[in-house]
């Protein structure tokens, strides 16, 4: 599986409804309130406003950066591909395993090393070379303490390409503020996890206002719903509070549950909204589809095999099946 979430085909796979697939391979929030924009004439029929001021300046509040440091795109992935090509990339260092989409959007013109971050995590880059770090990571979910990191990436004069689309869900510290302190830092920003919003696509470079001004993209690069969608989420402080005591408690009562099973070699320690496993039972992916409960397997990433499942933090009722089918199975 190279991507969460594709339920379409899992459904077929499963023969029914998409509906009725309960999906732990994404992972989305699982708090989701209502959406509250109301799709209005003027909304649809107008033009929307290209400088995206008042979406800015809720992001520049709520993250601490200056609307001048903020470039939108439509969605994170749009923005690492916008990123990597704006970039005149020789050597590129990724930390893996990460997000498959980092290599795809590299330009075949650069050269790929990999630093497995399990095993070799100091190993120093080449000077000016460029490095993509992916904290809190994935599929793990391990949040770093990037300081002696991030000064040998600052000795090595190495662009730094890091992407915080975790960090949200338990409120973990970043590196957002050395933007103003080292211009070679760009950081990642999905919002689609946190705010449960995958349909709204947008994603966001943090970086030095020289460099924001370098990334060229389409005149109306959201949508007017997209856009109000999001300042009406970000405004929401009950949304964040509510998050994360859910989270708190969901993902507990789900490590519990993976633990329990007693059908995992191992339960990997999460600083996010997912867990990854090694499976030891061959049939356990296709056992679980057939109860329509679809999760992600990870040989798609560097050094993992598809003996690896990610399981996503859900709601009670998705974990109590879980917990069922885990219980009723055998090899």
């Amino acid at each position: 599986m190279k991507h969460g979430a594709n339920i379409y085909k899992y459904a077929k796979v499963a023969n029914c409804k998409v509906d009725e697939i309960i999906d732990f391979s994404s992972n989305i929030n699982l708090y989701q309130p209502k959406c509250k924009v109301k799709t209005t004439n003027d909304l649809i029929v107008k033009y929307g406003d290209t400088s995206y001021k008042d979406l800015k300046k809720i992001i520049s509040k709520n993250y601490g950066v200056k609307k001048t440091q903020i470039s939108l795109f439509n969605g994170a992935t749009s923005a690492i591909f916008a990123l990597l090509n704006s970039l005149k990339l020789n050597k590129v260092y990724l930390y893996v395993p990460l997000y498959g989409e980092y290599e795809k959007a590299i330009p075949k013109t650069a050269k790929i090393k990999k630093i497995d971050r399990f095993k070799n995590i100091y190993k120093t880059p080449e000077k000016n070379s460029t490095v993509i770090f992916v904290n809190p990571s994935t599929p793990d979910g391990k949040y770093y303490d990037l300081k002696k990191l991030f000064k040998i990436w600052q000795e090595q004069n190495c662009t730094v390409i890091l992407d915080e689309s975790f960090l949200e869900f338990e409120n973990l510290p970043s590196l957002r503020q050395e933007i103003n302190n080292y211009k070679k830092l760009y950081i990642i920003q999905s919002f689609s996890k946190f705010f449960s919003c995958a349909g709204v696509r947008i994603g966001a470079v943090f970086s030095d206002k020289a460099n924001i001004k370098k990334l060229k993209q389409p005149i109306w690069n959201l949508s007017s719903f997209d856009a109000e969608f999001l300042t009406q989420r970000l405004n929401d402080k009950k949304f964040v509070k509510k998050t994360r005591e859910l989270h708190k408690k969901q993902k507990k009562e789900l490590k519990k549950t993976l633990k329990n099973s007693k059908l995992f070699s191992k339960v990997y320690e999460s600083d996010s909204n997912f867990f990854l496993v090694k499976n030891t039972k061959k049939t356990l992916f296709k056992y679980l589809l057939k109860h329509k409960i679809l999760v992600r397997t990870c040989g798609s990433f560097d050094n993992l095999s598809d003996n690896y499942l990610r399981f996503a933090v859900k709601d009670k009722v998705s974990h109590k099946k879980l917990k069922e089918a885990l219980r009723e199975f055998h090899d």
